[in-house]
């Protein structure tokens, strides 16, 4: 049976939604009939869309990759002050991380190129990083690359803590805001 591209689009987004939720509720050991019962497909259904456990994880990834540089385009972080760019970047990051947990981790290695995801999402928040310390709102006794690491950590770390439920989307972006800004210390 043909079914329509729009159809079958559709079908392989709900697929990919589904995988999403389940793997980043239940983890990595998830399995692909798991993943077809959730979805609400059966096995054969699964396997059409997506043959491999690869196939998924190459499919969820671009649709990560995909949020997640839709999200960086929409902040403007070139068109905002340094506060907000940081607030906003976390908030993109968190709200793409954490439907798309569970590729995170392997998600650079199943884009078709690793480059792109530097050119759409890291690039504009090192940008930003550099910006702020040409502006002398950021350090400038630490390279703006290890300024970009430490943000990094922190985004990864605030995942970590959005997927366990111990913070919200909004109060992880606020944390790393603050917390990268300004420090954890006392003021």
């Amino acid at each position: 049976m043909v079914r329509h591209p729009a159809i079958r689009d559709r079908i392989a987004a709900g697929i990919l939604d589904t995988a999403a939720s389940v793997l980043a509720e239940r983890g990595e050991s998830v399995s692909m009939a798991d993943i077809a019962q959730a979805a609400g497909v059966g096995r054969a259904t699964l396997y059409r869309y997506f043959p491999t456990r690869e196939a998924l994880l190459l499919g969820l990834t671009r649709a990560a990759f995909e949020e997640l540089s839709d999200r960086i385009a929409a902040a403007e972080l070139d068109a905002v002050p340094l506060r907000e760019g940081v607030a906003r970047a976390a908030r993109a990051f968190i709200a793409a991380g954490r439907r798309y947990a569970a590729v995170i981790h392997v998600g650079k290695t199943y884009l078709e190129d690793p480059a792109e995801f530097d050119r759409a999402v890291a690039e504009p928040v090192r940008a930003l990083i550099r910006r702020g310390v040409a502006d002398g709102e950021l350090r400038a006794d630490v390279p703006p690359d290890v300024l970009f690491e430490m943000f990094t950590a922190l985004l990864e770390r605030a995942l970590h803590l959005v997927g366990s439920e111990r913070l919200g989307v909004e109060q992880a972006g606020a944390v790393i805001t603050t917390t990268f800004l300004d420090g954890a210390g006392r003021r």
